[in-house]
């Protein structure tokens, strides 16, 4: 039986963890006494430096937006359709911007993450190809990518799958995450992606006008001719046009269904977090479902490759970016190009859509499967990455933990903390590396400037420069300030915290977040720096502290979705029991404390409303 068939069992989890939340009347709600932090607190250097991160990012991002991005909020490249340089990676170019203001950035971070958004929508709207079929009638359709893998289209809905965490109650970003989710949860028939009966999308390469039903040519990869190389620096290594073709000449086996899909649970997790309906929600889990009874048909194995009749395929380990995918990827060169492990993103969703962590029991089986396919060289333990039709293939030192620091951070179990990896964030969580704050922040305070001095640097125009050229100049660095403020995981380019491989498009998975009461908007309040030392299953260790001259009140909620119950909160010894998502509290000019919290970790229906709101 799959999960979703065990539907009043998951159900359950919710009613029973959830009601004082979901029960309690607004006027109760807001009658319940906010703690006040009135001892002094000498300015600890994290919380110097936290501040000061979040203004250099807001200055560096607006300097990057004056470069790259011209008044209508287009981005100043020469567009192209295609894979390597196409309009995801345009929608890249303001990665973390939106988590950025979230944590506590500047409004101007939002406005202008926003201004982008609409401005590349509508320029790769008017972009047209000549050749290459797809994207003859514009790039986008409908304000969404016409036809391409969710390796590509997760990396493009980066920043547009976190604008809802500042702008929960904006009318067009629901109408528009409706329609985005629609494509494929089959209730729009102008595009049948998804077959509901089959519960599998019909094909890997899909989008605004439906799924590719035929093999996949080099050309609806790499797309029209231009001058590779001579003209345009290319960053997968190609020195022509041709080589770009070649990349791409094996990547043909793309009807059926394919887990990389299952990136696309994301958009209904955003509908259903929106307010949009439980259709949504439904949906993401009926697909995520299906998947995972295919992985224990399987042998506990996720297929990367589903036939058009919705079964499991004889080569199960074949399509683009499956188990046994090692292409031509870079001149005369085979690269192993399993992208299986990123969609683990989607069993993270079915875990936030349910509270049950059974979908990642689906992945700790994976995990172990591989394992117990490894082997002993030279007296050393090696495993696995690849299958193919000769078996196992692409052995690596050690054991495959490929996603464990994921399998981790959603159990908390202590016998997955191993697969996790030795990191250094983890190892100030359990007590140890003091000095791993003011590192973290140094470190990200570092490579601002550095991006800065590469733009700065910068000799390109805008038609010499491809779409994937400012990626690398974005100087947003939220990775220490997602950690230390919030307790959470920034699986992003590149993966610090994570073991899983480079991706995008990955909703905000956090422990603890924060809004200014005053202001009524997402983030710390000014002058306002927090600090997570530990989490455990059932608890966290939160420092706040106010560096400024004037009251600050802040709320703290359980989790990016509101998906955490804080069950009680302890301040200098003194219980205060919640009960609910978040509780307030007011910081005096410079004060601060440090809050002990007993917590229910995926104990509520994940929310993007604001507590005001709720």
């Amino acid at each position: 039986m799959s999960i979703a068939q065990n539907g009043t069992r998951r159900d359950f989890l919710f009613r029973s963890a959830a009601t004082a939340t979901l029960m309690l009347p607004a006027t109760a709600r807001a009658a319940a006494p906010a703690l006040v932090a009135r001892t002094p607190m000498a300015a600890p250097e994290w919380a110097t430096l936290q501040r000061e991160l979040l203004r250099r990012n807001a200055e560096a991002c607006e300097a990057f937006y004056a470069s790259y991005v011209d008044r209508k909020g287009w981005l100043k490249v020469f567009e192209r359709w295609g894979a390597n340089d196409g309009p995801d990676d345009a929608a890249e170019a303001t990665n973390d911007w939106a988590i950025l203001h979230a944590l506590g950035g500047s409004d101007r971070i939002l406005t202008l993450t926003h201004s982008f958004w609409e401005g590349h929508l509508k320029q790769y709207t008017a972009m047209r190809t000549v050749e290459t079929p797809a994207a003859r009638r514009g790039m986008y359709y409908r304000e969404f990518p016409v036809q391409m893998d969710w390796q590509h289209n997760s990396e493009g809905l980066t920043t547009f799958n976190c604008m809802g965490l500042s702008t929960p109650r904006d009318a067009k970003l629901l109408a528009r995450t409706r329609r985005y989710a629609d494509f494929y949860t089959g209730a729009d028939k102008s595009v049948r992606n998804y077959d509901p009966k089959l519960r599998m999308m019909r094909s890997m390469m899909n989008g605004s006008r439906g799924p590719m039903l035929r093999d996949a040519t080099a050309l609806d990869w790499a797309g029209d001719p231009f001058e590779a190389g001579a003209r345009f620096h290319m960053e997968h290594g190609e020195t022509t046009y041709q080589e770009t073709l070649d990349h791409y000449v094996e990547y043909t086996d793309v009807v059926g269904d394919n887990p990389l899909n299952l990136q696309a649970t994301t958009l209904g997790l955003n509908a259903y977090a929106l307010g949009a309906g439980e259709r949504f929600r439904r949906w993401a889990l009926d697909y995520l479902d299906a998947w995972v009874d295919r992985a224990k048909a399987n042998g506990d194995m996720l297929p990367s490759k589903i036939l058009p009749d919705g079964k499991i395929a004889p080569d199960w380990w074949g399509g683009v970016y499956g188990w046994g995918f090692s292409p031509i990827a870079t001149p005369g060169k085979r690269e192993d190009r399993n992208r299986v492990p990123r969609s683990i993103t989607a069993f993270l969703n079915g875990t936030l859509l349910t509270g049950d962590s059974a979908y990642i029991d689906v992945w700790r089986r994976q995990n172990a499967r591989i394992n117990e396919a490894g082997r002993q060289k030279d007296g050393k333990f090696e495993a696995p990455t690849m299958y193919g039709a000769e078996g196992w293939y692409s052995f690596k030192p050690g054991p495959y933990r490929t996603n464990g620091f994921e399998i981790w951070y959603v159990s908390q179990r202590a016998d997955d903390r191993a697969a996790a990896g030795d990191h250094p964030w983890v190892s100030f969580l359990e007590g140890g590396n003091p000095d791993y704050p003011v590192q973290a922040l140094n470190k990200d305070l570092k490579r601002v400037a550095d991006r800065v001095a590469a733009r700065e640097a910068d000799t390109t125009t805008a038609d010499t420069r491809l779409a994937d050229w400012p990626i690398d100049k974005n100087p947003a660095s939220v990775t220490s300030l997602i950690q230390l403020m919030t307790g959470g995981m920034h699986i992003a380019r590149p993966p610090w915290t994570s073991t899983s491989p480079n991706q995008g498009g990955v909703p905000f998975h956090c422990r603890l977040r924060y809004f200014d009461a005053e202001k009524r908007r997402a983030g710390v309040p000014e002058d306002v720096a927090a600090l997570v030392h530990a989490m455990g299953d059932t608890s966290a260790e939160v420092t706040l502290v106010n560096l400024g001259k004037a009251r600050r009140t802040v709320i703290v909620q359980g989790g990016a979705y509101a998906e955490h119950a804080i069950e009680s909160v302890t301040m200098d010894g003194a219980p205060m029991a919640v009960g609910g998502r978040d509780f307030t509290l007011r910081l005096e000019p410079g004060c601060g404390t440090r809050l002990k919290l007993a917590m229910k970790r995926y104990a509520n229906r994940p929310t993007l409303a604001f507590p005001w709101d709720r």
